[in-house]
C-alpha cells in the first residue's frame, strides 16, 4: 500500500500544482479587485459541499468497484472518506498555512457550522452532509472515478483558495509563494488519500488497481 500511494503522489503531482497555480491567479484577482470577504465567503459555502460531492462520489465508487462490503459499509467509507478529508483539505490546512504564513485565520469548520449559506438560507452543516449523501448516493449507483477525480482536485484546490480569502486577513501578495506551496499540500495528499488509498484499505486481498481514473 506505501509503494501505491507514492506511485499515485508522483502522478497527481503535476496536475495538482496546476490547480495550485489556479488558485494563486485567483487570489491575485481577489486583492486586486478588492473583492469583499462576504463574497469569497458565499463562495466557499458553495465550493466545499460541492467537493464532498465529489470526494464521497469517488471514495465510494472506488470501494464499490473494488470492496465487497454491504451497503452500510461502503456508506460508512463514503462518508467519513469525504466529510473527514474535507475538512482537513478545506478547513484545518489553510488554517494552520495561514497562521504559519503570518495570516490572521479564523478557524471555520463547516461541518459542525450553524451559519445559514446565503440565498440558501439552511445551515451550512446541513449543506455539507447534504452533499455526502448525494456523493454517496451518486457513486453506489454509478461507481466510475474518471472525471469526478479531476473534478475533485480543482474543487478541492478553490475552496482551500477561498478559505484563505474569506476567513484569513493578510496581504497576500508576498506571500503567495507560500500561499501555493500551502494549496499544493492540501489538496495533493489528502485528495489522493480520499479517492484511492482510504477506501483500498478497506479491500481484502489481492486487488487489481489500474491507474485510469485521472
Amino acid at each position: 500500500m506505501l509503494k501505491e500511494l507514492i506511485h499515485e503522489l508522483k502522478s497527481h503531482a503535476p496536475f495538482t500544482a496546476i490547480g495550485a497555480a489556479t488558485g494563486v491567479v485567483i487570489m491575485v484577482l481577489v486583492v486586486v479587485t478588492g473583492l469583499p470577504g462576504e463574497v469569497s465567503e458565499a463562495t466557499f459555502d458553495v465550493l466545499h459541499p460541492a467537493h464532498v460531492v465529489l470526494s464521497a462520489l469517488v471514495t465510494t465508487a472506488m470501494y464499490r468497484r473494488h470492496g465487497k462490503g454491504g451497503v452500510w459499509l461502503t456508506l460508512l467509507i463514503g462518508y467519513t472518506g469525504s466529510i473527514g478529508v474535507a475538512t482537513v483539505s478545506d478547513a484545518i490546512m489553510p488554517f494552520l498555512g495561514g497562521v504559519l504564513l503570518g495570516a490572521h485565520m479564523h478557524l471555520h469548520v463547516p461541518v459542525v457550522e450553524a451559519t445559514r449559506v446565503p440565498f440558501i438560507g439552511v445551515p451550512m452543516w446541513v449543506m455539507v452532509n447534504a452533499g455526502a449523501v448525494v456523493g454517496m448516493a451518486i457513486g453506489s449507483w454509478r461507481p466510475t472515478t474518471h472525471i469526478p477525480h479531476l473534478g475533485h482536485v480543482l474543487l478541492s484546490t478553490w475552496a482551500t483558495l477561498f478559505n484563505f480569502a474569506a476567513f484569513g486577513e493578510a496581504n497576500w501578495l508576498p506571500l503567495l509563494p507560500g500561499l501555493f506551496v500551502f494549496l499544493f499540500l492540501a489538496v495533493w495528499l489528502p485528495c489522493c488519500a480520499s479517492d484511492i488509498i482510504y477506501p483500498m484499505l478497506w479491500v481484502k486481498g489481492p486487488h487489481a488497481h489500474t491507474h485510469t481514473h485521472t
